[in-house]
């Protein structure tokens, strides 16, 4: 593993096409980042679970295992909130939303130019390092600490999918505000917006794990407004 460079930041590139992890590799290091290689998928596995890194830049289709594999085991086992940029030669919506639906953070379609990639690298260390101050979010008795991906309700650990994970991640953090689906969904999947039943789909699912086995629900839909997560409960009334 290379030393991290403290300006820069530190990128795992896995990615089996010599020519193109020689291209992005000479590039990111000529920017001042540190730089660690794998060709294969459980070369890259392995690196990204015994090491701490800024970016994973992921290729989709790898020797081994794939790039969606290796994305479901950081985020559902390892638990680990790496930003994930993954690289892929598939131009279509239900592929990218694929990755971003294991836990990846943004994706690039192949042929790409290297300067947008290291933009999209350098804005993705922007907003890890904003949230890196391992802030625990609380709403009720649901608590998710943003650092470890660690999620309680009471005493009982829960545990949800990424897309879950990152719906809680933005409604917990602006609780008690309403969100809009609309900036739910640019949040979750930027440019590349799902049909309309995805998000309905996985809100559904995360009611299922916070909010079905307990006695009050704090996952709220407000009808033509957005979702909002609050405990109604322990809200104080206003006095008129």
């Amino acid at each position: 593993m290379k030393a991290r460079n403290d300006s820069r930041g530190l990128v795992l590139l896995v990615e089996d096409n010599r020519g193109i992890a020689e291209m992005v590799g000479d590039y990111l290091e000529q920017q001042g980042y540190g730089l660690d290689f794998a060709s294969d998928g459980m070369t890259g596995l392995h690196l990204s679970l015994e090491n701490s890194y800024d970016v994973i830049i992921l290729d989709l289709t790898l020797p081994g295992i794939d790039g969606l594999e290796i994305c479901r085991r950081l985020r559902t086992e390892a638990k680990k909130s790496t930003p994930v940029l993954m690289l892929t030669a598939r131009d279509s919506l239900d592929d990218r939303v694929s990755g971003l639906d294991t836990g990846a953070d943004d994706y690039l379609i192949k042929p790409f130019d290297v300067e947008e990639l290291e933009a999209r690298v350098r804005a993705l260390i922007r907003r890890e390092r904003r949230q890196v101050s391992a802030e625990v979010l609380v709403v009720g008795d649901l608590a998710l600490d943003t650092a470890t991906l660690r999620l309680t309700r009471g005493e009982e650990e829960l545990e949800v999918s990424p897309i879950g994970m990152k719906l809680l991640n933005i409604l917990m953090r602006e609780s008690p505000r309403v969100v809009s689906r609309a900036d739910i969904e640019r949040e979750i999947w930027g440019d590349t917006l799902p049909d309309s039943d995805t998000l309905r789909s996985h809100l559904y699912n995360l009611r299922k794990i916070i909010d079905k086995p307990f006695a009050r629900p704090l996952l709220h839909t407000i009808h033509s407004a957005g979702y909002r997560m609050a405990d109604l409960d322990a809200e104080v009334p206003v006095n008129l």
